[in-house]
């Protein structure tokens, strides 16, 4: 048999779609571990992002570094070292995912804020706007498109990544891979994958949506073009 083959018979099986540990509780849980590190890194990301696209200098370039380097730290890896020493605890599973969620969110609020055309900041502060009125009114809106990108690829990352729970006894669809696993039940395996895949995807239309909502269609144009 094929993955398709065994995602899609482990999936269409009725009795799984019920009772303890059921699929739409796993999806819970699994969207559950996703939302939480997800929205803290949000807001730890996009206000240090824009203001250090605001002010420049030296100091946003060693963020941006120390950013990018984070990039390297291996979830699971980090995640077994906090289970050593944490035990299995709320922060064990919820740390490495907000740690792989923040640089892409960090990097774009920065990068849309840095970008925004110096002769509007100028305008902006002619017409006698505060900086902070600067940054709430102009800048931030005209970096909305990236922002979303930014939040839009860490939601892709954690959906992905979550499944990380499931090594620590935790719930979510990565308890389907596990427990498939180490019971050589390739079903659960390939079902559970396959569900991860159409959360990440059912995720990615979601920003498409909210990009098309909050984003004025000459910024997206501008956004696409660049």
């Amino acid at each position: 048999m094929s993955f398709f083959s065994w995602a899609w018979d482990w999936v269409t099986t009725d009795a799984n779609w019920h009772g303890s540990g059921s699929i739409p509780q796993q999806i819970v849980a699994h969207l559950g571990y996703s939302i939480l590190p997800l929205l803290i890194a949000a807001l730890i990301g996009i206000p240090v992002g824009v203001a250090i696209g605001h002010r420049g200098g030296k100091r946003a370039v060693v963020v941006i570094n120390t950013a990018n380097a984070w990039r390297a730290i291996p979830t699971l890896g980090l995640l077994i070292l906090l289970a050593v020493f944490l035990g299995f605890s709320v922060l064990t599973w919820l740390l490495p995912l907000v740690v792989l969620a923040i640089p892409p969110i960090l990097i774009n609020a920065y990068e849309g804020v840095a970008a925004v055309d110096p002769s509007v900041k100028d305008a902006a502060a002619g017409m006698g706007m505060t900086p902070w009125q600067q940054v709430t009114r102009v800048e931030i809106p005209i970096a909305l498109p990236l922002i979303l990108v930014g939040l839009r690829t860490s939601a892709i990352f954690v959906v992905a990544t979550a499944t990380i729970a499931a090594y620590i006894g935790l719930g979510g669809l990565g308890r389907f891979i596990i427990d498939g696993l180490a019971s050589d039940q390739y079903g659960p395996v390939a079902g559970g994958a396959l569900l991860v895949v159409i959360l990440a995807v059912l995720v990615l239309a979601l920003f498409a949506g909210l990009s098309r909502l909050v984003v004025p269609a000459g910024l997206r144009k501008q956004a696409k073009t660049e």
